[in-house]
């Protein structure tokens, strides 16, 4: 891979390509892609979409928006090191100023939106749909026969397996009506960095040790745009070497805040973090029990009020420097592996920041995701999801078919969906066999169920069921 070729910023809607290059507009087709962004309604509402605790009332805790932000920051940050690195050390003869500047802005901008596909209540909800489709897809027919037997294999592999970041691909390219079917008309540099998995819902290996096929990048009805991208990009079938520095910012933003707001919380104590960290030996570069802990003596020695939340968020803040300082000795120690689409690794594999990622994650798993206060929201939220999974699906399978009649709920249930999601819907559903139809009013329900808030979400289900 070249990065001549790896940075295109090649939109699908072409004579985007002529306005440009006007000379009144100094910007770079990827600093275009960040105003579109930051203006679009779906990166708004991740404002009100779980990180960990969903619908929280603090105004510390932090939310898909604020999180992606983070992932933002640390992206850019990462972008400039390694950008550096190419350049003093001559890795590509071709590598320019103006492409470290174009990597610091795509990744500025995939940290962005790389959430912007999750549904309502974080993983959570990703989960509760998969789930979903599992249990009763072999329960719903079509004209009279089992709708397993209507679709073909990938179409139900990606019900089966849906996805967050394959969502984010579909929501950007084709639901994100700004000024036609486009979505908001991405550079080609841009969309293949935010697909984490470049493979489809056939070729995934959830046990396997590539990550690129841990879960699916995007779906069946997508796969043609992706192809063409990648293509265009020369990343093929193998990650885009950005990617991998996506990912590691990504790592780096919720391994760390959801140690800082579990604390925060009250659900972990500091020290189950300071007992925690001592058993890490991360060597001489970082030592990480003796930082936490020599800042905590630090607050006492000073009066602080708070010694242990102010160790803790100083800690955090110096941990973050440190992994930044590992994803990029991650990248650079594998960059002819990364280039060559071999390596199969996180950034963090075999570095001094490896042990410390995982503690940070078990801590998390331990006091936080397994505790009978997430479970019980996490029971509360698939009863929402369910509910209007059951719904919406039932609606949709009669949609748009003359030879099925909707009643009145379907109807209404139908009009509940965003113009702009049926809209899309339409545009892709022409000439389309009736199982392709079929298949995209599926999606059709996940578009919209994906588009919504904790909050609209919550408030909907409430208003269907005369929960007031």
């Amino acid at each position: 891979m070249e990065w001549s070729q790896l940075l295109s910023p090649k939109r699908v809607r072409t004579d985007q390509v002529h306005r440009e290059k006007k000379k009144t507009d100094l910007r770079s087709s990827f600093e275009k892609d960040y105003h579109r962004i930051i203006g679009s309604a779906s990166f708004r509402r991740l404002q009100d979409k779980t990180q960990v605790f969903p619908l929280d009332k603090s105004d510390f805790v932090r939310t898909r928006l604020t999180h992606s932000l983070e992932v933002s920051s640390f992206g850019k940050s990462l972008g400039q090191n390694i950008g550096e690195y190419i350049l003093t050390f001559h890795k590509d003869p071709a590598f320019t100023l103006q492409m470290k500047e174009d990597i610091c802005n795509i990744l500025l901008c995939a940290g962005l939106i790389h959430d912007i596909g999750n549904p309502p209540f974080g993983h959570f909800g990703e989960t509760a749909i998969r789930e979903w489709f599992e249990e009763n897809l072999g329960k719903l027919t079509f004209h009279g026969d089992p709708i397993e037997k209507v679709l073909n294999r990938q179409m139900l592999a990606d019900l089966c397996h849906f996805e967050g970041n394959a969502q984010a691909f579909r929501l950007v390219t084709k639901l994100h009506y700004l000024v036609d079917e486009k979505g908001m008309n991405l550079t080609y540099a841009l969309l293949n960095t935010i697909v984490k998995y470049p493979v489809n819902s056939l070729a995934i290996e959830p046990e396997g040790a590539d990550i690129r096929r841990k879960k699916i990048g995007f779906y069946y009805a997508d796969e043609k745009l992706f192809r063409e991208i990648s293509q265009e990009t020369g990343a093929g079938e193998y990650r885009h070497p950005l990617t991998f520095i996506l990912e590691a910012a990504d790592d780096i933003a919720y391994r760390t805040a959801d140690i800082e707001d579990a604390f925060i919380k009250g659900f972990l104590p500091f020290s189950a973090i300071l007992g925690e960290i001592k058993k890490i030996d991360t060597g001489e570069v970082f030592q990480a029990f003796e930082k936490l802990e020599s800042l905590y003596e630090k607050a006492v020695s000073r009066g602080e009020e708070e010694p242990e939340t102010y160790a803790l968020k100083n800690w955090i803040v110096r941990i973050q420097s440190f992994l930044i300082a590992c994803a990029t000795e991650g990248f650079t120690e594998n960059y002819e592996s990364i280039m060559q689409g071999t390596y199969q690794k996180d950034l963090f594999a075999g570095t001094n920041a490896q042990e410390l990622m995982e503690v940070l994650g078990y801590l998390a798993e331990k006091y936080v995701f397994t505790t009978d206060t997430i479970y019980k929201m996490e029971v509360a939220e698939s009863r929402i999801l369910t509910f209007l999974m059951e719904k919406f699906i039932a609606a949709a399978i009669k949609y748009d078919d003359p030879k099925q009649k909707m009643d009145s709920i379907d109807r209404r249930m139908i009009a509940f969906v965003s113009e702009n999601y049926r809209k899309a819907y339409h545009r892709q559903a022409e000439g389309k066999s009736e199982a392709e139809k079929l298949y995209l009013r599926l999606l059709l329900v996940t578009d919209y169920i994906c588009g919504m808030t904790d909050s609209y979400a919550k408030r909907l289900y409430q208003e269907l069921t005369a929960r007031i």
